[in-house]
């Protein structure tokens, strides 16, 4: 039978207490609390729990090693070097700990304002804590970091001159979401025909979710310096334009009453909150073989113009058809002068 020295039984009841500690904080304590925060719906709840994330029985280990080695005395060289390890280790998961509320804080208040992009500054807002927690972290445990802030800093140069197009990428980035001109879920078409819903704005690149559900990926500096139009800014309505053509014998008042009359009623189906915005037309030129016009139309957003025009079309057909209404087929007339094309074919076979 195994016997343990006397003064090792207390350490290790602080290594099993803090074992013991850390499970069962996680499996009832933080399962209860999260069940709690749940139900009140408080705000943030879920994003603290997220960060606290196995941190807890971290922590209780790390107190159950802590009054091990205080209890057990062993050699002030060894007492100081745990002690240094059990610090470190109990700074850096509190470090991460809050660069995982800032991120996760960030990214509520970004979907809370519309059209700011989540990823970029909350992957920026968590690399600044990581990178303070650590410099608080070396300064707690003596180690100087004036001189690793100046090596870093000369560091930086060359790392910047190396990866001069990330950097662009990244400052384009920045400057897309400051300069508001690209929200995430802004609708948009670039000058090479892609066209897109904006879905996030990455440190490198911009993702653009096409009407196939394809991703497009465009890097931010080229995105920063093309040509494209943004079919949300500054608001998200946008007029339907569409052309018609009816014949010269249509009553044209008619037409008007018609056309307007269908154009509502496709607005009460795709856009019923703008009906204050009435449809109307407006009578364009003499075609070859019809009287054209536009018909104009508010719709709430630009994708809602394919099922708009869907609907437009076949009613206004279906409607033309039942108020004797023709939408004439391209035609030319070509006239013939017969007499002078007899007399050349008689002039060609010796006749005259």
């Amino acid at each position: 039978m195994l016997i343990l020295p006397f003064e090792l039984i207390l350490p290790l009841v602080f290594v099993i207490a803090g074992l013991l500690g850390g499970v069962v904080s996680e499996r009832v304590i933080v399962t209860r609390l999260k069940a709690f925060v749940a139900k009140k719906k408080i705000p943030g709840g879920e994003i603290i729990f997220r960060s606290l994330h196995r941190m807890t029985f971290v922590w209780f280990v790390l107190a159950g090693f802590f009054g091990a080695i205080v209890s057990y005395h062993p050699e002030p060289e060894i007492t100081d070097a745990v002690k240094k390890i059990i610090t470190i280790a109990f700074l850096y998961s509190v470090t991460i700990v809050f660069s995982r509320l800032t991120a996760g804080f960030v990214n509520l208040y970004l979907r809370r304002s519309e059209g700011l992009s989540a990823s970029l500054l909350s992957n920026v807002a968590k690399i600044i804590v990581l990178v303070f927690g650590t410099l608080v972290l070396l300064q707690t445990i003596g180690v100087q970091i004036t001189p690793i802030i100046t090596t870093l800093g000369v560091g930086g140069i060359v790392v910047g001159l190396a990866l001069q197009e990330t950097l662009a990428n990244l400052f384009s980035g920045f400057y897309l979401i400051f300069s508001n001109q690209v929200r995430t879920g802004d609708y948009v078409r670039l000058d090479g025909s892609h066209e897109g819903y904006v879905t996030d704005i990455t440190w490198r690149n911009t993702t653009i979710r096409d009407l196939t559900n394809n991703i497009i990926i465009v890097p931010n500096s080229k995105l920063a310096t093309a040509i494209f139009t943004n079919y949300h800014l500054p608001v998200k309505e946008i007029t339907l334009m569409m052309n018609v053509g009816v014949g010269y014998d249509s009553d044209l008042e008619q037409v008007e009453r018609v056309t307007v009359e269908v154009a509502k009623e496709v607005m009460r189906e795709v856009a019923p909150e703008l009906m204050v915005n009435e449809p109307f037309l407006r009578f364009e030129n003499f075609g070859d073989s019809s009287i054209n016009f536009t018909l104009y139309m508010r719709l709430n957003e630009f994708f809602d113009q394919r099922m708009a025009r869907h609907l437009l079309i076949k009613k206004l057909h279906k409607c033309y058809q039942q108020e004797g209404i023709k939408i004439p087929f391209p035609t030319r007339e070509i006239y013939v002068k017969f007499v002078c094309s007899c007399a050349l074919a008689l002039s060609s076979l010796g006749v005259m």
